[in-house]
């Protein structure tokens, strides 16, 4: 399942930076403005406890967690919707992604030029959200011209309904909100996911912050940055990007060292990619066997069938039945049969929604 997270902000944030502690890649991070040009995408693990505690009770050959992908985006500056710093092209490529983790800057540094002269988290992200807004307001005031004439004297269902759902969106847009706070009909939510809105996009609000305040828990910054993605509704996560990337560096057996004399229990990272894979409304349901234990990603909301279906097209289209239990149920009775003894382990059929955190195994004939 190929969904990408785009990693935005302006220009000397610490984006590269972190890219390359989430990937190992080597994005080009230097103390200059628009460094990146091409995007950068790499191919993340996500951490997942249950995955590891799953192999305590069933000794698989081997374990293969489930990815995300992550594209680091170069730095967006005030009039990148006009053009501005190559804007129309990065502005692309933020729309091919299907979430935003936006980079804030938390810290002072004499030695690393701010863009705009000097540090402000809430003026930077307002550059951001401005710059995507409008250029989400010119696509729609195109589309809306467009879509106008063809609705006029038209009947038809679906040009009734692109009509309505742009012409929402317009409006919203122009009152400076986002598309993501317009809630389109049934009819209309295909056509609301092809617009591809740059604003229709979770965020997720990463405080980039010295090596100081992230071991003081923080800054005036920071709490400045929750106020006000709290009234957004979306997260955020702090983070010191130039630390982390020192972690990605150690072997892991000094890791757990280094993470306690910063009073940290995990990579500040391992919270990032679970909140960035939470944004996508992403679950993990696992197959666990002694040849193999793997996580696999679904979208919250799939049926068995569906689910089946990542594994192999085959496994879809002759879904007989599901046998499945969660995986907390494994860690309690701390065996399969043992689960089965307890009356844990269940067939389900076509109708099965899928939770987060089921071990399935799945029957099918083709």
């Amino acid at each position: 399942m190929a969904l990408q997270v785009g990693i935005v902000g302006l220009p000397n944030v610490g984006k590269s930076t972190l890219f390359n502690a989430l990937t190992s890649a080597k994005a080009e991070a230097a103390n200059y403005p628009f460094c990146t040009i091409d995007p950068n995408v790499g191919v993340v693990t996500v951490p997942d406890i249950r995955l590891e505690k799953i192999t305590q009770f069933i000794k698989p050959q081997s374990v293969v967690p489930t990815t995300i992908e992550f594209v680091d985006i170069a730095g967006i500056v005030k009039g990148a919707s006009k053009g501005e710093g190559l804007g129309n092209q990065f502005l692309s490529h933020i729309r091919q992604t299907d979430a935003i983790v936006h980079v804030v800057r938390c810290f002072d540094d004499p030695n690393i030029i701010h863009v705009n002269g000097s540090v402000d988290p809430l003026r930077d992200m307002e550059v951001i959200n401005t710059e995507l807004m409008l250029a989400d307001l010119d696509s729609m005031e195109k589309r809306l011209q467009r879509v106008e004439k063809l609705a006029k004297n038209s009947t038809d269902k679906k040009v009734l309904a692109e009509h309505s759902i742009v012409k929402k969106v317009h409006e919203a847009l122009a009152k400076g909100l986002p598309a993501r706070s317009v809630t389109p009909e049934e009819s209309e939510a295909t056509i609301y996911k092809e617009l591809h809105l740059l604003t229709s996009k979770p965020v997720l609000y990463v405080c980039n912050v010295s090596d100081v305040d992230f071991s003081k828990g923080g800054n005036d910054w920071v709490r400045a940055v929750e106020k006000r993605a709290a009234e957004e509704n979306n997260k955020t996560v702090m983070l010191c990007s130039a630390m982390e990337a020192e972690i990605a560096q150690l072997p892991l057996e000094d890791r757990k060292e280094f993470l306690q004399s910063m009073g940290a229990t995990e990579p500040g990272l391992a919270r990032l990619i679970r909140e960035a894979y939470f944004l996508l409304g992403l679950y993990t349901y696992f197959t666990a066997g002694e040849k193999e234990v793997r996580a696999w990603t679904i979208k919250k909301g799939m049926k068995a069938p569906q689910a089946a279906g990542v594994i192999h097209t085959d496994f879809e289209k002759g879904f007989i039945r599901a046998e499945t239990y969660h995986c907390e149920d494994l860690f309690n009775f701390k065996s399969e049969q043992a689960v089965k003894d307890a009356g844990k382990y269940r067939v389900e059929g076509k109708e099965y929604l899928v939770k987060d955190g089921d071990i399935l195994f799945f029957r099918f004939n083709v």
